[in-house]
């Protein structure tokens, strides 16, 4: 049995996320006031991608793009591909820094798919979405705070086989800066470099502050620097983004609650940063808030408010 396709475009809002927060490693996941927006409709034949904003020029136009392949996966969930589909893009999510741009286009595509089938979303349902999304990314720290928005705990379910989530509310008083730099960064080299095990003291060290993690982002954000302090994974990708490392070592140094932001090589503070530090040369700094909602689906194309592009921040 086949499905139906909707008339006319949907589209879908998706924040960016910050992943890991210190000692959450695969965990814990905050989604952020960043956005990439991204509509889609089906067409006569064929996949057509148009991107504007971050990665204009280098991400791919057919079917290969991020976005497309989600799409695809999720509609042979819901029984039925359409004869082809259009999408536009509009990033601002910049690529490869640690904020969750893959797992962005990854959400969009499966919102997108879901809405653009008739009863799309009581065939794959919430839970469903979840599930597959981070099947996709191969990990649900980003893909559950992007779905659901706010602070995320996310963990395999090992009877189910799959992935799930819980969110909460987070603080108010918590207004996270990011700190961008020009470079990029690998998620598949910043794993490798991770060891096979660690020492139990650290193992039982970051559990304990991953604990209170939980604790200081839903209700004591004094107790932020205290909870993000981390020995399971971002000393051992020290030496792959010496950059980063050292922006994390100098925030901290100075009492700020600074973490590296998913794989890096971005910054993420917790506690507001000084507005005198040495930052070093070629950091883009943006305060954001905190997205309460993930992924906004909607319908017809992008409006001229979501073309608009991204506040530039500042820069040292």
């Amino acid at each position: 049995m086949g499905v139906t396709f909707v008339d006319g475009p949907v589209k879908v809002r998706v924040p960016a996320t910050s992943a890991n927060l210190g000692p959450g490693f695969d965990a814990l996941g905050l989604a952020l006031g960043l956005h990439d927006d991204v509509a889609a409709w089906v067409t006569d034949g064929g996949w057509h991608v148009d991107v504007a904003g971050e990665g204009a020029g280098e991400l791919p136009t057919g079917a290969d793009h991020l976005v497309a392949r989600a799409m695809a996966a999720t509609f042979e969930r819901l029984g039925g591909h359409p004869p082809g589909v259009a999408i536009e893009c509009v990033n601002r999510i910049p690529q490869a820094r640690g904020l969750g741009s893959s797992s962005a286009a990854i959400v969009a595509g499966v919102q997108l798919a879901r809405a653009l089938v008739k009863d799309g979303t009581t065939i794959l349902d919430d839970a469903g979405a979840l599930a597959l999304a981070a099947e996709l990314e191969g990990h649900p720290d980003n893909v559950a705070p992007c779905l659901l928005g706010g602070f995320v705990i996310a963990w395999s379910d090992e009877t189910s086989g799959g992935f799930r989530a819980v969110r909460l509310a987070p603080d108010e008083r918590v207004r996270p800066t990011v700190f961008i730099p020009t470079d990029r960064g690998l998620t598949a080299e910043a794993r490798a470099a991770l060891p096979a095990s660690v020492p139990h003291h650290d193992a039982a060290y970051t559990a304990g502050r991953a604990a209170l993690l939980v604790h200081a982002l839903t209700a004591a954000p004094d107790l932020l620097f205290a909870a993000t302090a981390d020995k399971l994974h971002q000393g051992y990708r020290a030496p792959g983004m010496p950059g980063t490392a050292a922006l994390v070592d100098e925030l901290r140094g100075r009492g700020v609650a600074a973490v590296v932001s998913g794989a890096g090589p971005t910054v993420l503070a917790l506690t507001r940063p000084p507005e005198d530090g040495d930052l070093g040369i070629g950091w883009r700094v943006i305060e954001l808030a905190i997205d309460v909602v993930g992924a906004r689906i909607g319908s017809g194309r992008l409006g001229h408010a979501e073309r608009a592009p991204v506040a530039a921040g500042r820069k040292s």
